[in-house]
């Protein structure tokens, strides 16, 4: 399934870059509630779903944040520099599921709720 929320913050590649880090994520994202381990590219986090290890990369319009242990292989991307409002930053996440229970989808709405927010408040 796909999910997608639009900030609106004025933010380059290289912003998103240096900004969303693994170490800040509970600034940006409240269902980030603490990182357990940070080595700048991998560390593990307890979120709104659980303890996970996680990885960020970063991407040509800005950065992925990737669950691999989830059962979803749940990411998302905070990217910049796209039409159709390229001054915006868009946050887009996927798991390899077509279709989940309501409280799961839930969960994410959420999760891309507070992302938003987050963005919106501290950038």
């Amino acid at each position: 399934m796909e999910f997608f929320a639009t900030s609106n913050i004025s933010a380059t590649a290289t912003d998103l870059q240096r900004r969303l880090t693994i170490s800040e994520l509970p600034r940006w994202c409240a269902s980030v509630e603490t990182v357990l381990g940070d080595a700048t590219s991998s560390g593990e986090i307890y979120c709104v779903w659980g303890t996970f290890n996680i990885n960020c990369e970063h991407l040509h319009h800005g950065v992925r944040f990737s669950l691999p242990d989830c059962p979803y292989v749940l990411q998302w991307t905070v990217t910049t520099g796209h039409d159709p409002i390229p001054q915006h930053t868009y946050i887009h996440l996927t798991t390899n599921r077509t279709e989940h229970d309501q409280e799961l989808i839930d969960s994410i709405n959420t999760f891309m709720a507070d992302w938003k927010a987050g963005l919106e408040a501290h950038w």
